[in-house]
């Protein structure tokens, strides 16, 4: 970690030769093994903590000193399942967390290891690593959906070179346990190299029964984050299971979960974590790590624990308290600096030992980056009045933001309009490179949309819908002319827009920009009819085969609880 000149240097601090960086006197802070909190000094020399307790340094020199009297001081908030290619980019999004006291990430490979060959990823994730916050990442063995190329994609050398990588914590997420579960030699193969180089392997298991969580145990699974009642946790807890809460867009169960918790006063708050799990922009609007804190606060938790499971529970089930989660010698000087201990949003950030938030006002932004090893997005096809054939009578419902179900279309497909008003439209999925086609019938999304294209997805093929072919084709046109992203049209007319232009799934603006781009569309939206929570996440899982029970992929229309194909890609 440190090099061996760099702790001489640090010992010559301990050793009274040496000044420090920064001392932080008269410090309050938490002590995450004592559990309580403590009085003291923290020195502190570059990224780390070189001595932390009731002593002052020999040598003060030219070095910082912050008095933090009045002050609690936590360490640095953990967000333990990110997927943080959620229109923001890794870059955006650990720039707007950081300056909240969210200052490490544990994320989701998926876009990384799905677009870009490992050399390019990897060179991404070395100058991720040179910036004041700590980027730590999954190594994903399935892709959560249906790929005509999955097998050549997923393949045990490429997810090898992942998990070998030193800042790879985590196998996973199981989104494909089912393969598992029956033996899939490539799935075995994949969790085997995982667990063989000391990953924890996270689960997703929604709904799962005992036995279920039993096998998955028994296969290596660590820890799960799709709890959603109190007798979910509790099973999960009784077969060992780390257990993350959920406060996200799509499934906000933390207030209820915890709740349940402190009502049947269960002290099991040492084994439990929170996330925010990849939520869509607006869902930070008040926060990110911050946000799942005061949720708990407001439930009853008692503060060192609500603090505890954003931090050290973290830190201890992913095996890094050597460098996170406790604020004492040797580990990274990564602090948040509280008025008091019932507001988790920090008035100071200090990271790796740089200060990203002074006083309550923000340092400099992380350096920006045009991510040009993303391809971008740019289809060099046209469609045309023949790819706007509708005959199938097969459909998806809605069920919620992100569930649909087959069913029975009864209404005429075959003119160019269906009428307004009603809750069918037009659904098609457009491979990125104009090869082949998937249409069918989406009912439940609105009432009155027009025409929308979308070149966000879970694979980056492209979604359009609609109840006006012309429409469609019109808001598809503009995609393509803007370099990808979210476009809503009526009457000829553009009407909202949400711009992609990294590969045509990310934003480039800072969250806080991106955050009211997507607001905009949401509500051109639900002035349309879309009636459910989150339309960012059905635009994504329309695609996802690890949740039922019919879903559109590039393999057709795909009924998941059969594993069977029910209308097949067009060719184009």
């Amino acid at each position: 970690m440190w090099e061996h000149s760099e702790i001489n240097e640090q010992l010559q601090i301990i050793n009274g030769k040496k000044a420090p960086d920064i001392v932080i006197v008269n410090a309050n802070y938490l002590h995450s093994i004592y559990k309580k909190w403590m009085t003291g000094n923290i020195w502190i020399a570059g990224d780390r903590i070189v001595y932390a307790g009731n002593e002052m340094p020999s040598m003060i020199g030219s070095a910082e000193v912050v008095d933090a009297t009045g002050k609690k001081i936590v360490p640095g908030y953990i967000e333990p399942h990110v997927h943080p290619f959620q229109l923001y980019n890794p870059l955006t999004f650990a720039d707007y967390a950081s300056r909240l006291g969210t200052t490490t990430f544990i994320s989701d490979n998926l876009t990384f290891f799905m677009e870009l060959d490992n050399a390019t990823s990897f060179s991404i994730l070395d100058q991720l690593n040179t910036l004041p916050f700590s980027f730590y990442w999954w190594a994903r063995f399935d892709s959560q959906t249906v790929l005509q190329n999955e097998k050549e994609l997923f393949n045990l050398q490429s997810i090898t070179e992942w998990v070998q990588r030193p800042e790879v914590l985590m196998g996973g997420e199981l989104t494909g346990w089912p393969r598992l579960v029956a033996g899939d030699p490539d799935m075995l193969a994949s969790l085997e190299v995982a667990k063989s180089a000391g990953l924890k392997i996270e689960g997703h298991f929604p709904g799962a029964s005992g036995r279920t969580l039993a096998r998955m145990r028994l296969l290596g699974a660590d820890g799960d984050h799709e709890a959603m009642t109190i007798e979910e946790v509790e099973v999960r807890l009784l077969h060992g299971y780390g257990v993350t809460l959920r406060h996200s867009s799509i499934r906000p169960d933390l207030p209820h979960l915890l709740k349940d918790i402190v009502d049947k006063e269960l002290d099991v708050f040492d084994h439990l974590m929170m996330t925010t799990d990849g939520s869509t922009p607006s869902f930070h609007l008040d926060g990110v790590m911050d946000k799942c804190i005061r949720v708990a606060l407001e439930a009853g938790v008692e503060p060192i624990d609500a603090y505890l499971m954003a931090s050290y529970n973290v830190a201890r089930h992913y095996d890094m308290t050597d460098l996170h989660g406790i604020i004492a010698t040797g580990r990274y000087a990564t602090l948040n600096f509280l008025e008091h201990e019932s507001n988790p949003v920090p008035t100071d950030v200090l990271s790796k030992g740089v200060w990203l938030k002074r006083e309550g006002e923000s340092t400099t932004p992380f350096p920006t980056r045009n991510w040009s090893e993303i391809p971008a997005f740019a289809p060099d096809f046209n469609l045309h009045e023949s790819d706007f054939t509708f005959i199938d009578t097969t459909g998806m419902a809605m069920v919620n933001d992100v569930i649909t179900k087959p069913y029975n279309v009864t209404i005429d497909i075959s003119d160019s309009k269906l009428p307004i008003g009603q809750d069918e439209s037009f659904l098609m999925l457009v491979d990125r490179h104009g090869k082949w086609r998937v249409n069918t019938v989406l009912k439940g999304f609105d009432t009155h949309v027009q025409g929308f294209a979308s070149s966000y997805s879970n694979t980056g093929d492209i979604i359009l819908i609609g109840k006006d072919k012309k429409e469609m084709l019109h808001a598809f046109n503009e995609m393509k002319r803007i370099g990808g992203g979210m476009v809503l049209t009526e009457d000829g007319e553009t009407v909202a827009t949400l711009p992609l232009p990294i590969g045509g799934g990310l934003s480039a603006e800072p969250v806080g920009k991106l955050i009211v781009q997507e607001m905009e569309l949401k509500k051109a939206l639900k002035n349309r009819g879309y009636e459910f929570g989150d339309a960012v996440y059905t635009f994504l899982f329309l695609q996802s085969t690890h949740l039922p029970y019919v879903r559109i992929t590039q393999l057709g229309l795909y009924d998941v609880m059969k594993n069977e194909v029910l209308i097949p890609v067009t060719g184009r």
